[in-house]
């Protein structure tokens, strides 16, 4: 195995752990209300995490753009810009998370406008949100962490603090349910908890690892207006694209539905194996986006070079040893999820377009990192609205005649373009710094 090779999966695997982790917190929160007695408890629960999904999903940004930022200061040994842009990000965070506070009303009744739950569920969805709503400030500055971290090109770190938050959420939840006798508010005060161990585990990891850069804790050119405004334009193009990208997963979703119940499970089905090969992908997107900014900012095009042709060989492997898992085992592991026969049968039909998932997103997932790390974040943008648009044209020009095909046939191109059309751009580009690497 070559340095590049090691250096490589030194930042990746930790972020494959990192990732896998996630989905847990909500795992654990749906559990231990499945055994308190009433469906309405988990209907909340999934509906008020739906919810905390799609609002951070949308605040993305603030990790990938604090990541590239942070990666390319590294790679120049800039220390002052790396700890400023960690403040940045964290005063930015706390603005947003003081702004969802304040307009925490507004916005659950805008959500609630576009669900249909029982009343019941409803106001049990509604506990569940203002509670775990002051967690805001703790996840919105995890954020901020956990690119800085990766830019430093440290992700164990972010594996070490999603451990932490899992285990504090597994016996706090099971505290305030089993010991305090609470239900649906104690499982949104084991998550609250879980939150702020998360962001006090990120603080004291700094401290304790990076206390020489507390010299640099000044004010004087912290708000510097150049980079406040580069900031904010990478911030920008990350946000709109994010945005593509939840029209493109809610369109998916609501689509499905339309074909009724069966169709719709098979579909959420079928994209777990999607999610699964996602978690891989984006370790090494991390790692992608670490190198790639610290490579820029030390101007070691060889370096970067070597890094690029290097992600692309673990893409290309892990996407074939993907489609070879999903083709052998795919209708098993769907058995792991549901035992409802008339699902699983009414798979085999779809299951052949995700056999395709791998090999056409993965080059969208490296490249995704790859321009993060070169602050290429406009790159990105045109890339998602050109797929976005052949999505929606694709699916609306073949659903007459296709029905659900046509939408797992759009989704199968749209991935596809993201890489693409990314390449293509960044080929095109020389002031990206990466001129004839990609």
């Amino acid at each position: 195995m070559t340095r590049t090779d090691r250096q490589i999966l030194h930042i990746a695997l930790p972020s494959i752990v990192s990732n896998i982790t996630v989905p847990l917190l909500g795992l654990i929160d749906v559990s231990i209300v499945g055994h308190l007695g009433a469906a309405s408890y988990i209907g909340a629960i999934a509906v008020g995490g739906m919810l905390f999904n799609m609002i951070y999903w949308l605040f993305g940004f603030l990790r990938m753009g604090t990541g590239g930022l942070t990666a390319q200061a590294y790679g120049r040994h800039d220390l002052q810009e790396v700890t400023h842009i960690l403040l940045r990000s964290l005063s930015i965070s706390l603005l947003l998370a003081l702004a969802l506070l304040l307009l925490q009303y507004p916005i659950r009744n805008i959500a609630f406008m576009c669900m249909d739950t029982s009343e019941e569920v409803r106001q049990l969805a509604t506990l569940y949100f203002h509670i775990c709503i002051w967690g805001a400030p703790a996840t919105l500055g995890l954020y901020g962490f956990t690119g800085w971290y990766i830019g430093m090109q440290n992700s164990r770190f972010p594996m070490f603090i999603a451990i932490t938050q899992n285990i504090v959420n597994i016996a706090a939840s099971l505290f305030f349910v089993f010991a305090l006798k609470m239900k649906v508010e104690g499982v949104a005060l084991g998550t609250l908890v879980a939150q702020y161990a998360g962001l006090g585990m990120a603080c004291l990891l700094w401290l304790a690892y990076y206390h020489p850069l507390r010299k640099y804790l000044l004010q004087k050119a912290l708000f510097d207006r150049t980079e406040m405004k580069r900031f904010f334009q990478v911030n920008r193009d990350i946000f709109i694209r994010t945005l593509c990208l939840i029209a493109v997963t809610v369109f998916f979703t609501s689509t499905g539905a339309a074909y009724g119940d069966v169709v719709l499970a098979v579909n959420a089905l079928l994209m777990q194996l999607f999610t699964l090969f996602s978690y891989f992908m984006d370790g090494f997107a991390y790692a992608g986006e670490a190198l790639t900014g610290k490579y820029i900012g030390a101007k070691d095009n060889q370096s970067l070079r070597l890094t690029i042709r290097h992600l692309f060989k673990w893409g290309i492997a892990l996407s074939l040893l993907f489609t070879l898992l999903y083709g052998a085992g795919g209708k098993s592991f769907l058995g792991l999820l549901t035992n409802d026969t008339s699902v699983i049968s009414a798979s085999e039909e779809y299951i052949y377009w995700v056999l395709a998932i791998p090999l056409a997103g993965f080059s969208a997932f490296l490249l995704d990192g790859i321009c993060i790390g070169a602050t290429a974040t406009r790159v990105m943008l045109r890339s998602m609205l050109i797929a976005s648009a052949s999505f929606f044209l694709l699916y609306y020009g073949f659903h007459t005649t296709l029905g659900n095909h046509a939408l797992w046939m759009a989704f199968i191109v749209y991935l596809s373009l993201r890489g693409v059309v990314q390449g293509g751009i960044l080929y095109r580009m020389p002031h990206t710094n990466l001129h004839r690497q990609v």
